[in-house]
């Protein structure tokens, strides 16, 4: 189960030209923002990494603007914990458990969370907030972070477990967020 104070949020390389051509693009960022506003009315804390941004363009603007609060860690690496400074964001947030979303879903996505479990994080993918270019890379991704013993979850699911009880102050936010 996620513990809202040992829980994380990462967002990986929501940016440029491939966050629109992605597999279901529009719901994807719909989710995104959904599942940010949730982790930001939570209280969680947010890691946003950029793959080359000089290359692939910045981070688009409609999640710039919610994490416009944080400056994005700029990488080259496909496993985010490759980058010494995303990596130590990780380890001073004092959170085991991280929730991850982004693109694409079959490499950096995935390298990054093979990148927590090898060092002893928590990982889940919400499965609604992430997406490759294919569908097939998606569904590739999914299995085989599984095989590896990878928790699934979606933005529901994840922000219910986090807030745990509906008579908590918090709960009528998130959940106008989810409906």
């Amino acid at each position: 189960m996620l513990v809202q104070e040992k829980t994380g949020l990462i967002v990986i390389d929501v940016q440029g030209k491939l966050a629109r051509i992605v597999h279901n693009s529009e719901k994807l960022i719909a989710n995104l923002e959904r599942l940010i506003r949730g982790c930001q009315l939570l209280s969680i804390p947010i890691i946003w990494a950029e793959q080359n941004p000089k290359g692939l363009g910045a981070t688009i603007p409609e999640l710039e603007m919610l994490l416009q609060d944080l400056k994005p860690i700029e990488k080259f690496s496909f496993n985010a914990l490759d980058n010494e400074t995303f990596k130590q964001a990780i380890i001073d947030s004092g959170r085991k458990q991280w929730l991850i979303c982004g693109i694409e879903a079959h490499i950096c996505v995935y390298q990054t969370v093979m990148g927590l479990l090898a060092y002893n994080f928590e990982a889940e993918i919400v499965a609604d907030c992430i997406s490759s270019r294919s569908e097939e890379s998606i569904l590739i991704a999914l299995q085989k972070l599984q095989h590896k013993g990878v928790a699934l979850t979606n933005i529901e699911m994840c922000l219910y477990e986090l807030v745990k009880d509906s008579r908590r102050e918090i709960f009528k936010e998130i959940l106008t967020l989810i409906k």
